[in-house]
């Protein structure tokens, strides 16, 4: 099946949508769509909580609570897996609608657990 990032970033935008207004929303272009969270991190900006960016080979999704807080791992679907390059990033050149499932259970997952952290 042939790459169409115009899809696959639309399909990942929607799926981080939900959660802009409990966010900063940071950008929001055709090309690029950052959300901060509201934490001031340690060097006085933002903390980040996800992004969805189209790169010339991938689209990719950026989900920072998976770097913060690794075990939300652990249960990862082997083709979300597969997908993943670095800590926190997975790289997409289509995506289907279990690949959809699981990334919206582990940004749930993620900002409920960023929510437990930042209430503690």
């Amino acid at each position: 099946m042939p790459a169409d990032f115009d899809a696959t970033f639309a399909k990942l935008r929607e799926i981080l949508r939900p959660y802009a207004r409990k966010m900063i929303v940071v950008h929001d272009t055709p090309e690029n769509y950052y959300l901060d969270t509201k934490l001031t991190a340690p060097n006085g900006k933002p903390l980040m909580f996800a992004a969805v960016r189209k790169g010339k080979s991938y689209v990719s999704f950026y989900l920072f609570p998976v770097y913060m807080f690794r075990d939300l791992l652990k249960d990862l679907a082997p083709e979300l897996k597969k997908r993943m390059q670095g800590k926190s990033c997975f790289n997409f050149k289509t995506i289907d609608e279990e690949q959809l499932r699981g990334l919206r259970e582990l940004i749930k997952r993620g900002y409920e657990r960023g929510r437990e952290w930042v209430n503690r």
